[in-house]
């Protein structure tokens, strides 16, 4: 079974300072660890809400580290500085809107203000980069919502081949493939 690289990157000036513990990012690592069968390598940054910062260590995760997936936490609110998404978008050479599409349809069936996130998802190299909410509770909704899809996505991006346990997340994969 293939070893799955994933970088988690936690957007947030208070926990990048050490203000506060970093949950959120814990969060991502460990609803990844039910998920997924396969043996995960954790990349993991926090950094400030800082777009240059962003874009940089999205670029190491991809480029450098070459992990499979880079999911970060934090930023895509429309505060002044939540720039996670203008981030996501310069390093990425193709955006997959329907992850955020999802994600906010999920989202609003449990707050009204779900409709002020402004989570995405795009292609940088051969990584997925999915945009999430800050909170550990919307954390697990996005990702329950949107996982389905993300084992064959890797797939098509040249990818290792992700493996599921299914009485937890089944992934989606068109038959013959």
């Amino acid at each position: 079974m293939d070893r799955i690289k994933v970088g988690v990157v936690t957007a947030s000036d208070r926990a990048s300072a050490g203000i506060y513990e970093d949950i959120s990012g814990v969060a991502i690592m460990d609803t990844l660890k039910e998920y997924l069968q396969n043996e995960l390598e954790f990349v993991y940054r926090c950094i400030p809400d800082e777009r240059s910062e962003i874009e940089k260590a999205l670029k190491e995760l991809a480029y450098d580290e070459a992990c499979d997936l880079i999911v970060t936490t934090g930023g895509t609110g429309p505060a002044p500085r939540d720039v996670t998404p203008e981030a996501t978008e310069a390093v990425c050479q193709k955006m997959m809107p329907g992850f955020g599409e999802l994600m906010r349809q999920v989202s609003l069936q449990y707050v009204p203000t779900a409709i002020l996130s402004r989570q995405t998802a795009g292609i940088c190299h051969k990584s997925l980069i999915i945009n999430l909410p800050g909170k550990p509770k919307s954390i697990r909704e996005c990702l329950d919502a949107v996982f389905p899809a993300v084992p064959y996505c890797i797939d098509l991006i040249g990818g290792h081949y992700m493996v599921t346990d299914e009485s937890v997340i089944k992934a989606f994969r068109p038959k013959g493939k």
